[in-house]
């Protein structure tokens, strides 16, 4: 994870200070991923370093921050002799007060810790590196693109989804449906929403990469939609409905000119049938698996790198 910058502003200029927790680096068996960060203002907080006591006294001294300036703090806490905590590994933090007046202008972001002599580093990391500290400076990454994803439906099941992805940093959410009127009152930050007469048209727009959810009211637009994507290209395509809906629409997209190996992409139902039909538990079938996905691939990655 990386620094969210637009979130950080925004809980400056509705508290005025903030302190921000940030999980700089990690050994062992940890609550959290380095990267993670919390915000603590007078009288409220946003986000978790993983709980428990590490999170309760690091809190408490994010709140002796508030009243006066200083430069970031760093220290690391082993969580079992130091605080009780049975993951038995330790936790390096940092602690640092924002205002309107201290923002960082961009992304990477880098700032002297207490008693750093050294000049200000140029390293630039690649988006989404954990944090760093290099010569007594703590330094961020901009964070790395999400992979993209399009729900295509803002019905029952489309905003159960978006409301359980939109906060995972894994993922770009782009929502479309038939009108402006389709959408909650309130979409969650970072969500692309795009209101189309002929949301099919849009198709050529998506990353040929993108990750697609089909939830709309309509089976014939759910059709022209995966007859459009196969044309187009994607990652992934999910198709809300049952095994009669899929057999049918693989006979039409068939008739359409698309092979069996072609339809055979599309996957449907969605989420985890073992979960039930509630909107929410297919979300979280669905969020489960996308996440999955993207851990696999990363762990690839991760080998590829080293071989």
């Amino acid at each position: 994870m990386s620094l969210d910058l637009p979130a950080l502003r925004a809980a400056v200029a509705a508290h005025g200070v903030v302190v921000r927790i940030l999980i700089v680096s990690v050994a062992g068996s940890v609550p959290r991923e380095a990267g993670t960060s919390m915000l603590i203002w007078t009288g409220g907080e946003e986000g978790t370093v993983g709980g428990g006591e590490l999170e309760n006294q690091a809190t408490a001294e994010a709140r002796t921050m508030l009243a006066a300036t200083a430069l970031p703090r760093l220290r690391t806490v082993p969580l079992g002799p130091a605080l009780g905590q049975c993951c038995g590994g330790s936790v390096t933090l940092a602690w640092e007060r924002f205002d309107a007046a201290s923002l960082p202008d961009a992304l990477p972001f880098a700032r002297p810790l207490a008693g750093a002599t050294a000049l200000r580093p140029t390293l630039t990391p690649a988006p989404g590196t954990p944090p760093q500290v290099r010569d007594g400076w703590l330094v961020e990454a901009a964070p790395a693109a999400g992979r993209p994803l399009w729900v295509w439906g803002a019905g029952h099941v489309g905003r159960a989804i978006v409301a359980v992805l939109a906060p995972w940093p894994g993922v770009a959410i782009t929502w479309v449906d038939l009108g402006p009127d389709r959408f909650p009152a309130t979409v969650p930050p970072g969500v692309t929403v795009l209101p189309a007469v002929e949301p099919a048209l849009l198709v050529r727009h998506a990353p040929r990469d993108a990750d697609h959810l089909i939830l709309t009211r309509s089976h014939e637009l759910d059709l022209q939609l995966c007859h459009a994507l196969l044309l187009h290209g994607f990652t992934s395509l999910g198709l809300i409905g049952s095994a009669t809906k899929l057999a049918r629409f693989r006979g039409r997209l068939s008739s359409l000119g698309h092979t069996a190996a072609q339809i055979s992409r599309i996957a449907c139902p969605i989420g985890d049938p073992a979960l039930g039909k509630h909107p929410q538990a297919i979300a979280v079938g669905v969020a489960a698996a996308l996440i999955r996905s993207a851990g696999t691939g990363r762990h690839a990655e991760e080998r590829d790198a080293t071989g």
